[in-house]
């Protein structure tokens, strides 16, 4: 087994017993579940809410968290004086992470259609591009508090502290219809606001707007790259 493969084995046995793993997976569910009984048959906005809330979770607290928390405790410093290198850690972390967002998403659509007559996503292949690109530019938020966090808990503050505006902007807490309308203007360019709608359009069948997609992938690429120039590895 590779280095790779081996630290993917042992870092996904931490990933699940990780306490906020549990926790980004149970709040989406939880939302679904208290709202979903309310919602109209076929209607994909709660849903798509609902997978917003788990990659924002995801990207915003759990992945700052571990980082810093590795950083802080030494462990990428050690990792340098071994075959494996620190990056090879960063890159199974992140590829973890992606998985369990990807697992929390499916199960989140699955639960909708089936338990609560949601549509079934219209156009798959753009939900995908979607997924990935606005996963992308969380995560990459993420790795920017965890490059600059002095330590786990302080990641984990910033994280939790940056979660609730952007969610609240991305109207994930309450409808962007009632919302002020300056306040709702902002919120469409931000991570989990675009997400959430460029998920919503390719779910319920709508055209999705390239300048989302770009968005996202910008937000991904300058942020991202901001975070691996400035990371430190002790």
């Amino acid at each position: 087994m590779t280095g790779f493969g081996s630290l993917a084995r042992v870092e996904s046995k931490l990933l699940l017993r990780d306490p906020g793993a549990i926790f980004s997976m149970v709040i989406p569910l939880f939302i679904l579940a208290v709202f979903g009984s309310g919602a109209a048959p076929g209607d994909v906005a709660l849903p798509a809410m609902s997978m917003t809330v788990a990659v924002g979770l995801v990207g915003l607290y759990m992945v700052p968290t571990t980082l810093a928390t590795y950083r802080e405790r030494g462990i990428l410093r050690r990792l340098s004086t071994t075959p494996v290198s620190p990056v090879t850690l960063l890159g199974v972390q992140l590829t973890l992470q992606l998985v369990f967002a990807v697992l929390a998403s499916a199960l989140l659509v699955g639960v909708s259609v089936a338990a609560f007559s949601a549509a079934v996503p219209a156009r798959a292949v753009t939900m995908a591009v979607a997924f990935l690109l606005g996963t992308s530019a969380v995560f990459a938020i993420g790795l920017l508090i965890a490059a600059t966090a002095p330590s786990g808990r302080a990641a984990n503050g910033i994280g939790v502290l940056l979660y609730f505006p952007l969610a609240f902007l991305g109207g994930l807490m309450q409808p962007k219809e009632a919302m002020p309308e300056v306040l709702a203007a902002i919120g469409e360019w931000t991570p989990l606001g675009l997400f959430r709608q460029a998920v919503f359009d390719a779910w319920s069948g709508a055209a999705t707007q390239p300048l989302i997609l770009a968005i996202m992938a910008a937000y991904a690429l300058v942020v991202g790259g901001v975070a691996a120039r400035i990371f430190r590895w002790e």
